[in-house]
């Protein structure tokens, strides 16, 4: 198949090109001028120039393609430099359904986020939303797949966690440090997209992906110290009432770690029940990769 790949540059973009091409297939990779260095060079790879905010710059970008994968997003604004959650999900989705549609890929496979729903309190859930809802108003042959916190080599968040433990004495943590995440590898959220692009009987089907084990944010920081051979790691943990207005306050500095709606996303908790971990590991052959063993191999080079 020739796949039509957005977001091929980032974190999981890459690993899903590197099992779209392992599997056989063609990767035609859509790129902002001034990026396609950071794409391999290799056979089966197609450089497209453009952007999925700009409608236009798709035109004939999709031709002869047999699916698109679309995975663009971001976890956080910068309104100032046009980077938003209305623009980079919900109005970059409507273009690529559009230009799906007008030129004739009817194979579509979607990038969305667990605890996406139409009554979603963050502003990123309720674009994931309107994302969907775009694709699912299609005439297109769609897949959305929700994964949870994906880790792997090269991630954001744990390895975040990782310079914290190594650098800091002390851990801050925000509240009680209870709240709960399923981390799900990023060789299993590429592999489902990866499967899906032959899969009859998941056309028009949505699948929550978390990993086999359930964790708790101070968990997860032992996990990490563990990885790093430090073992259980200190803790301090902020009021949730003192840290709301820091956060709120201070969250417009680049380099502050976290916003108001990541927060209130944390807060909240990225698991799946059982019938969804069970429905997407028989429906794609998925057997995912356990948190700690996945950490230890990338932590620890």
């Amino acid at each position: 198949m020739r796949v039509f790949i957005t977001g091929a540059t980032g974190f999981v973009g890459g690993e899903v090109l590197r099992q779209v091409l392992a599997a056989g297939h063609i990767a035609r990779c859509l790129v902002r001028p001034g990026s396609e260095g950071r794409l391999p060079i290799q056979k089966n790879i197609e450089v497209r120039l453009g952007d999925a905010t700009d409608l236009e710059s798709l035109d004939g970008s999709l031709e002869n393609c047999d699916a698109v994968i679309h995975l663009v997003g971001i976890i956080r604004e910068f309104p100032a430099k046009g980077i938003t959650f209305k623009r980079l999900h919900t109005e970059a989705t409507r273009n690529l359904v559009r230009a799906a549609e007008a030129q004739g890929v009817r194979r579509y496979v979607q990038m969305s986020a667990n605890g996406t729903r139409p009554n979603a309190v963050t502003a990123y859930h309720k674009t994931k939303w309107e994302a969907e809802q775009a694709v699912r108003d299609s005439h297109l042959d769609w897949t959305i797949f929700r994964p949870s916190l994906i880790f792997g080599p090269g991630d954001e968040f744990v390895n975040m966690l990782a310079d914290l433990i190594r650098k800091a004495p002390l851990v801050p943590v925000i509240g009680d440090g209870r709240y709960r995440m399923a981390p799900v590898a990023v060789e299993d959220v590429a592999a489902s997209f990866v499967a899906a692009l032959g899969c009859e009987t998941c056309i028009k089907q949505t699948y929550a992906l978390c990993g086999p084990e359930d964790f708790s944010y101070d968990e997860i920081l032992d996990q990490v110290g563990a990885a790093l051979g430090k073992g259980r790691v200190r803790k301090l943990h902020h009021p949730l009432c003192l840290m709301k207005p820091i956060v709120h306050l201070l969250q417009g500095i680049p380099g502050f770690p976290i916003t108001s709606n990541q927060l209130s996303m944390l807060l909240e908790g990225n698991v799946c029940d059982e019938e969804a971990r069970r429905s997407w590991r028989e429906t794609f052959d998925i057997a995912p990769h356990p948190f700690a063993a996945g950490i230890r191999k990338y932590l620890m080079r």
